[in-house]
């Protein structure tokens, strides 16, 4: 502590451990919610919306209780601290789940209503800290201290999956939080008590200036300037988890990237500040070019430079919001300002553009929007080095931008989907114009657009003039044709969730994972055998509908799916015919299988098939014992479960072998290697088994071979249990014991 910092310890702590508790209990909650939720990309985006109004909230609090003395403002956020504390230990709210369909105004609804009155008082406590903290005529800039908040934010994001989710059960994360409620409150009073005897009001006290109170155009600039890195954080985690790298732990790195953005902007670095501002227009124009590029190919590469545009863009913009900054005693304006440019990001990003676009487009005008708001650094100063007039250089300017427009016509016609042959060189010749057009607003605007349209582009333009793309709250389903394969495939984002094969005599053969030695081929293949011809079977997602053709006259099955625009996909014969010529007449119930399995008579089912995963999207909700209970609860005792865990980037054995053993079942897994690469129409899968008894399992498998054996011909084999693995539970689960790092480093398919 120094005379020119009166406590500045004390605040700092208060703005951290705030900031820490505001951004641990995101995920935490999002955890919480997940057996009601699952786990799709726009549940987090929707989280995420929540979370930003409240924070608005929270700011527009901050900034009425401005009026007041310092004594009065800390008696009336101490009294709304307590109040909220009604809502501790954090919980869900038990309120009626949805119907198909409105998921994306129920979820707002639900996260509000558990932990809307604790967000919204804590949200309060970053502005309303530097005000008082600003109080003191001593104490120095206050803005540094929103440094010290959005670092106390980013710790708090990266610990939950980090330490917390793999120490704690859900029940002692909650009361720990609550104890770091308990800390926060105390240093909040401590904080007041610090500035107790300052009587004089806010206006007076934040330092003398003779500024004017912003007008409504300076804040309209402040506003959009937030808008577009909030904006961007949310259409930088449906774009990576759609359509470049379907990892689920990517969802939670923008926003991490995002908040370390605001540290760096805020923070004395200037020179940092100065440096990435220069670099973000290449960045701009070499990332934000890939961004109408509808299929990513799982590149690591492309979803680092993602984020790396992220946070050079959020940087750049966050640092020129500082630079914008107006006099201490405006600080509760300025951050109101931010917060509701959050918000609109956030509101355009999670619930309009879904709305409003067939695809992602909101990725790419976001891209637009931040190089129009961006301060353009001259990166190459020909116009000085040849002496140009600014009206000559404004006429090289429109040629050069007349040669970018004539190389995007080229790059459009050669593009293949990938980058090879001339498609290289007219890239890097926009690209390069680019460079030299920095400086002119409006020219490198256009050029941003055409190399969009070129790398891609086009080709994603046109897909939407057709009937073949659909948008929904769970993701971005594509249709195409492979003329030359005699293929129709149904993909979400990246990963294949279907294929009907074109050619005569072959259009009801099962394909990808489903293939006639699968594991669920083989089940499906035998249900006579096994069941009966009645038997009754149960399906957990849809696809384009590829199982129902192992349906045999007289069997009872049942599909379940949560997402009504893969219904409307499903019973499409423009589209798909499996479901129309195999099984007209299926029964399909909307909504998460979870909720709908637990409202099925006991003993329904004589197979259960759970084929749920979105994208590579671990659906957890569905591997916990309490989901294995409500499985085993609408199977009949002799039922046979099996559970798909194809999966690029989690190896999910250890969790049905910790489950199998907990409830004392057998279990063996089915490694279908799939056939040569040559073939196309079906893929290698992972299924596994799971029964009661070890003589039902036998009846299914024909007998278990040890593992390393050859697995053709149908064999099975024990699951691989993992030493000291704890058996996943709605209260406790990690996803990173069963991270596959290698396969995430090397971007694997």
């Amino acid at each position: 502590m120094t005379a020119a910092s009166p406590r500045r310890w004390l605040f700092v702590l208060t703005i951290l451990v705030g900031s820490f508790l505001l951004f641990l209990v995101q995920p935490l909650v999002a955890r919480m919610v997940l057996p009601r939720l699952g786990g799709a990309p726009m549940v987090w985006n929707s989280a995420m919306l929540v979370y930003q109004a409240l924070l608005l909230g929270g700011y527009a609090y901050a900034h009425w209780l401005g009026r007041f003395a310092i004594r009065r403002q800390a008696a009336i956020h101490l009294a709304l601290l307590l109040v909220a504390a009604l809502w501790l230990p954090i919980g869900i709210a038990q309120i009626a789940p949805p119907a198909p369909g409105q998921e994306v105004l129920w979820v707002p609804l639900l996260l509000t209503a558990s932990i809307g009155p604790v967000f919204f008082a804590v949200a309060a406590q970053a502005p309303l800290m530097q005000r008082w903290f600003a109080a003191d005529a001593r104490a120095g800039d206050p803005y540094i201290l929103y440094a010290a908040s959005n670092l106390g934010s980013f710790a708090g994001l990266i610990s939950y999956p980090a330490i917390v989710e793999p120490s704690l059960p859900l029940a002692a994360q909650s009361w720990g939080w609550t104890a770091g409620y308990v800390l926060l409150v105390l240093l909040v009073a401590a904080s007041a008590a610090a500035r107790w005897r300052d009587t004089a009001l806010p206006t007076e006290a934040a330092g003398a200036s003779d500024e004017p109170r912003p007008d409504r155009r300076r804040c309209l600039h402040w506003l959009l300037i937030a808008a577009v890195p909030s904006g961007l954080m949310l259409s930088t985690t449906t774009h990576l988890t759609t359509d470049i790298f379907a990892m689920p732990l990517l969802w939670v790195l923008p926003l991490g990237l995002y908040l370390l953005s605001f540290v760096i902007a805020f923070s004395t670095a200037e020179r940092v500040t100065m440096i990435v501002t220069f670099m973000a227009p290449p960045v701009l124009l070499g990332v934000g070019g890939l961004s109408l590029l509808s299929s990513g190919g799982g590149s690591m590469l492309i979803a680092l430079a993602s984020l790396v545009m992220l946070f050079v863009v959020s940087t750049a913009l966050h640092g020129y919001l500082y630079h914008l900054r107006p006099a201490p005693r405006y600080l509760t304006l300025f951050y109101l300002v931010l917060s509701a440019g959050g918000v609109l990001g956030g509101l355009f990003a999670a619930l309009v553009a879904p709305l409003l676009f067939d695809w992602v487009y909101e990725h790419p005008l976001l891209i637009l929007a931040a190089a129009l708001l961006l301060p353009l650094p001259r990166l190459v100063p020909w116009d000085s080095a040849f002496v140009l007039s600014p009206r000559r250089a404004q006429i090289v300017v429109a040629a050069l931008v007349a040669v970018a427009a004539f190389a995007t016509w080229r790059l459009a016609a050669d593009w293949t989907g990938r980058f090879e042959g001339a498609a290289i060189g007219w890239s890097a010749a926009i690209f390069t114009i680019g460079l030299f057009v920095i400086g002119w607003r409006w020219a490198f605007i256009l050029v941003l657009a055409l190399l969009m349209l070129g790398i891609g582009g086009w080709d994603t333009v046109k897909e939407s003039f057709t009937d073949m793309r659909v948008r929904s709250y769970f993701g971005v389903y594509t249709v195409t044709d492979d003329p030359w394969r005699h293929q129709r495939r149904l993909a979400h984002g990246t990963t294949l969730h279907g294929l009907q094969r074109t050619d005569a005599g072959h259009e009801y053969e099962p394909t990808t994972y489903y293939g006639p030695q699968s594991g669920v081929g083989l089940a499906l293949g035998a249900a006579d055998r096994l069941a009966g011809p009645d038997a009754a079977i149960g399906i957990v997602g849809l696809g384009s509908g590829t199982l129902s053709c192992y349906r045999r006259p007289g069997q009872r099955w049942t599909i379940f799916e949560i997402d009504p625009a893969m219904v409307r996909i499903a019973r499409d014969p423009a589209k798909f015919t499996f479901l129309a010529h195999c099984a007209p007449g299926v029964p399909i119930v909307l909504g998460d299988a979870r909720l709908e399995l637990a409202k099925q008579p006991p003993g329904r089912f004589d197979i259960l098939v759970i084929d749920a995963f979105s994208s590579d999207a671990i659906p957890l909700h569905l591997l916990t014992r309490e989901a294995v209970g409500i499985y085993a609860r609408v199977l009949k005792p002799d039922g046979i479960l099996l559970i798909h865990i194809s999966n690029r980037f989690f190896d999910l054995e250890p969790v049905l072998a910790a489950e199998a053993k907990a409830r004392g079942w057998s279990a063996a897994i089915r490694m279908d290697p799939g056939p040569p690469r040559e073939d196309g129409n079906l893929t290698g899968s992972n299924w596994v088994a799971l029964t009661a008894t070890p003589q039902r399992l036998t009846e299914l498998t024909g007998g278990i071979r040890p593992r390393g054996q050859a697995q053709d011909n149908g064999a099975w084999v024990p699951l691989e249990e993992r030493l000291g693995f704890e058996r996943w539970t709605d209260d406790y689960a990690s996803t990173l014991p069963v991270l596959l790092w290698n396969h995430v480093i090397g971007g694997r398919e």
